[in-house]
C-alpha cells in the first residue's frame, strides 16, 4: 500500500541515533588528526613529515626537534584548545539565547576582552598569562551582559546583531585610542588582537587548559537545563528548570571559555559562530546530536577543524615566508564573514521591512529657526576649529592670511590647518547625507553606511590603493574608495532588495561584509607594512591629519552634486520611504529611483571616507535627529542633516585634537564615542 502524504516519516531508533553520532564524531576526530599532522608538517624551515615523526619519537636531531618541539606542536596545540573552546562557547550561547547568530564576535565578548587587556597595558602593568585572563575575562563577560541586556534574549538576530555590531564599535574605538594615546605601553597589541595560535613553547597552552576544561566541566554539567530551556520559558520552569540562573551561569561559563581562547592566541574571529551552525544539520539527522552533552563535544570537535584548517590552507596557498606573517583569526574572519552573508540569504525572515518614523509636523518656523540655529552653530564650530589647537591664532591673523600677510609660522598653521577643517566639515555633511538617502530608500530606520560595510568596502579600496601606489593622488584615492564600496554596496543591497530591504537580510549582510572588509584592512596592512601600525590605525580612525586643498576636493564636489540633487527630488525621497505602492500609483519607477538614491550615497560615503578615513555613526545620528527636530519631510530633513553632520565631524575633530594636544585623537573615535550609546539608546527606544 502506498504511503499518504499525511504519514510521518519513520523515525531512526535510539540505538541508530547512537551509532550515527558516534559514528560522526570519529569522522571528526579523524578528520581533526589529519589537520593536525598537516599542520606539523607546514612552516618556515626545512621540517617535512618524516623529521616531524623523528621529532616526536625522539629520534631526529636538535635542531629539527627544537623547530617541531618549540614552535610547531604548541601552534597546533593551541590550534586545537582556541578552535574547541570557541566552538563551544558559541554553542552555549546560541542555546541559551535561542539565536543562530549569537557567538563571542556577535555579543562584543572579543571587544570586551580587547579593551580590558587595551586598559591594563596603558596603565603600565604587566601581568602574567592567568591574570590576563582574568580582566579579559571581566570585559568580555560585561560586554555580553550588556548586548545580552539590551537585544534581550529571543529577541531575534537583529536586534542582537545591531546591539553587538555597535558596541563592538565603540568598544573597538576606545581601545584603539588607547593604542593611539599609548603607543609603547600598549605595543604589539594590536598584532594580538588580530588573533595568531604561534606560540613559543607549550607555557600558554598548559596554563589556559585547565580553565579551558572548568569551563566544559560546567556547562556538562549545566546541559539538561539548558536543554530544557529549547522547550520554551514556560515548559522549562514547568520542569523545574530555574531560566534566569541558567542563562546567567551558562553566559559566564561561555564567556570563560571564550576569554581563555582570546587570552591564549588573540581573538580567533568567527568560530563560535561557524562551529555551531555546522554542527546544528547534524542534530536533524543524529537524534543523538539533539542533547548538549552529545553536541558540545562535536562542536568543539569541528571548532578545531576550522581553526587548524584556516592555518592549513593559509599555508599551502600562501609562501611559507608571507604566511608565518599573516595571524589565523584574519582567515578565520575572512571565511566567517562568507558564512554569515550566506546565512542571512538562508534565515527565514518573517518581519516586516521596518517602519518608518512616526509622522512629525513641524511648523516652518521650527524649521527655520532650527536652520538659523545650526548655521550660527556651524560657523561657530569652524571657526574654533580654525583658531585652536596646538598653536592658538587671533581673527586678525585668520584675516591677514586671507589677504597673504600672514608671517611665517601662522601661515604654515593655517596652510595645515584649514583643509583638515574643511574635510571634516565636508566628510561629516556628506556621510549625513548618505545615510539620510540610505534610510529613505531602505526605509529601515537602523540603516547607515558603516554598519551596512558601504564604509569598510571604500576603506579597502583606498587602503589598497594607498599601500600598492604609495604616490596615488586624491582623485585615485577618491576612485579606489569608491570601486570599493561600489563592490560592497552591490553585495549588500543586492540581496537584500530581494527580501524587500527586510531588517534581518540587510543588517545580517551588511555585517558580513563590513567584517570581511575589516579583516582585508587588516591583510593589506600586515603584508604591505607590518612595523606601522600606527599609520593605519591613525587612518583608520577618521583622522584628517595631513589633508589638503586637493585631497578636499573630489569630496566638494560630489557634496555639491549629492545636495542638489536630493533638493530636486525630494518629494520623489519623500514617496519611497513611505511604501512600496504609493510610488508606483503615481507613476514613479521604484527601482530606477532606489538604485539611483543608492548610487549616489555611495558616492558621498566613498569619497568621504578617501577624505577623512573612516567615520562611523555619522549616518546614523544626523538624519535621526534632523527628523526629530524638523519633521519627516526631505525638504527639511536634508538642510537639517547636512548641517548636523557637518557640526557633529568637526566638532569630534577639534575635541580630538585639542583636548590631549600635542597628542590626537581621529575624529571617527570620537563620533564612535557619540554614536555608540545614542544606537544603543534607539535599540532600547524601538524595544519598548
Amino acid at each position: 500500500m502506498a504511503v499518504t502524504a499525511t504519514t510521518p516519516a519513520p523515525r531512526p531508533s535510539t540505538a541508530t541515533s547512537r551509532t550515527g553520532a558516534a559514528a560522526v564524531t570519529a569522522a571528526l576526530v579523524l578528520l581533526v588528526a589529519v589537520l593536525a599532522v598537516v599542520d606539523l608538517a607546514q612552516g618556515t624551515a626545512a621540517v617535512g613529515a618524516s623529521e616531524v615523526w623523528k621529532a616526536l619519537t625522539g629520534r631526529a636531531d636538535q635542531a629539527d626537534a627544537s623547530v617541531v618541539i618549540a614552535s610547531r606542536l604548541p601552534r597546533m596545540t593551541a590550534g586545537l584548545l582556541v578552535g574547541a573552546l570557541l566552538g563551544m562557547a558559541g554553542a552555549a550561547l546560541q542555546a541559551v539565547s535561542r539565536n543562530v547568530v549569537a557567538s563571542p564576535d556577535t555579543l562584543a565578548v572579543n571587544a570586551g576582552s580587547y579593551l580590558a587587556l587595551g586598559l591594563a597595558a596603558a596603565g603600565g602593568l604587566s601581568l602574567p598569562l592567568l591574570a590576563s585572563s582574568g580582566i579579559a575575562f571581566a570585559g568580555g563577560l560585561a560586554a555580553a551582559a550588556v548586548v545580552l541586556g539590551l537585544s534581550g534574549l529571543g529577541a531575534g538576530t537583529v536586534r542582537l546583531v545591531l546591539a553587538g555590531s555597535a558596541l563592538t564599535l565603540g568598544l573597538t574605538a576606545v581601545t584603539e585610542g588607547l593604542l593611539l594615546l599609548f603607543p609603547q605601553q600598549t605595543e604589539g597589541l594590536y598584532q594580538w588582537n588580530q588573533g595568531s595560535i604561534a606560540q613559543s613553547g607549550f607555557d600558554g597552552v598548559l596554563q589556559i587548559a585547565p580553565i579551558g576544561t572548568a569551563g566544559l566541566a560546567g556547562l556538562l554539567l549545566l546541559a539538561r537545563r539548558v536543554d530544557a530551556l529549547a522547550l520554551g520559558d514556560d515548559a522549562a520552569r514547568g520542569l523545574g528548570v530555574p531560566v534566569r540562573t541558567t542563562r546567567v551561569t551558562a553566559v559566564v561559563l561561555a564567556a570563560l571559555l571564550s576569554t581563555a581562547a582570546v587570552t591564549l592566541a588573540g581573538p580567533i574571529g568567527f568560530v563560535g559562530l561557524c562551529a555551531p551552525a555546522l554542527v546544528r544539520p547534524l542534530a536533524r539527522a543524529f537524534r543523538g546530536f539533539t542533547r548538549t552533552r552529545r553536541s558540545l563535544p562535536a562542536v568543539g570537535l569541528v571548532g578545531a577543524a576550522l581553526v587548524l584548517g584556516s592555518d592549513v590552507l593559509l599555508r599551502a596557498l600562501v609562501p611559507a615566508d608571507v604566511a608565518v606573517a599573516v595571524p589565523t583569526g584574519v582567515v578565520t574572519s575572512l571565511v566567517g564573514a562568507v558564512f554569515l552573508v550566506v546565512l542571512a540569504t538562508r534565515v527565514r525572515d518573517t518581519a516586516a521591512p521596518a517602519a518608518p518614523d512616526r509622522l512629525r509636523i513641524r511648523s516652518r518656523a521650527v524649521f527655520l529657526t532650527t536652520t538659523a540655529v545650526l548655521v550660527v552653530l556651524l560657523v561657530g564650530v569652524a571657526l574654533a576649529a580654525v583658531l585652536l589647537g596646538d598653536a592658538k591664532l587671533l581673527l586678525g591673523d585668520v584675516a591677514n592670511w586671507l589677504q597673504g600677510r600672514a608671517g611665517q609660522t601662522v601661515t604654515f598653521v593655517l596652510d595645515t590647518r584649514v583643509p583638515r577643517v574643511l574635510a571634516a566639515l565636508l566628510a561629516g555633511a556628506a556621510l549625513a547625507l548618505a545615510g539620510t538617502l540610505v534610510q529613505a530608500v531602505t526605509r529601515n530606520p537602523l540603516a547607515e553606511p558603516g554598519i551596512l560595510g558601504v564604509s569598510g568596502g571604500a576603506a579597502v579600496g583606498a587602503v589598497l590603493l594607498v599601500t600598492t601606489v604609495p604616490s596615488a593622488g586624491s582623485w585615485g584615492v577618491a576612485g579606489a574608495a569608491f570601486a570599493g564600496a561600489a563592490v560592497s554596496s552591490a553585495l549588500v543591497f543586492g540581496l537584500a532588495a530581494g527580501g524587500g530591504f527586510r531588517q534581518n537580510r540587510l543588517v545580517l549582510v551588511g555585517f558580513g561584509v563590513a567584517t570581511g572588509a575589516s579583516a582585508l584592512i587588516s591583510l593589506l596592512v600586515i603584508l604591505t607594512d607590518p612595523f606601522n601600525a600606527t599609520k593605519a590605525l591613525t587612518w583608520l580612525s577618521g583622522s584628517t591629519y595631513g589633508r589638503t586643498l586637493p585631497d578636499v576636493l573630489p569630496l566638494a564636489v560630489i557634496l555639491a552634486v549629492g545636495v542638489a540633487v536630493a533638493a530636486a527630488r525630494r518629494t520623489e525621497l519623500d514617496l519611497v520611504s513611505l511604501d512600496e505602492d504609493t510610488p508606483r500609483l503615481l507613476g514613479l519607477d521604484l527601482a530606477r529611483g532606489r538604485l539611483g538614491f543608492l548610487v549616489l550615497s555611495v558616492l558621498l560615503s566613498a569619497t568621504a571616507v578617501a577624505a577623512a578615513g573612516t567615520i562611523g555613526f555619522v549616518g546614523l545620528v544626523a538624519p535621526h535627529a534632523a527628523r526629530a527636530l524638523v519633521g519627516r519631510q526631505h525638504a527639511r530633513v536634508v538642510p537639517v542633516a547636512v548641517l548636523l553632520g557637518a557640526v557633529l565631524v568637526c566638532t569630534a575633530d577639534l575635541v580630538g585634537r585639542t583636548v590631549i594636544a600635542p597628542a590626537q585623537l581621529g575624529a571617527g573615535l570620537m563620533t564612535a564615542l557619540i554614536g555608540t550609546p545614542y544606537f544603543l539608546h534607539l535599540l532600547v527606544r524601538s524595544r519598548r
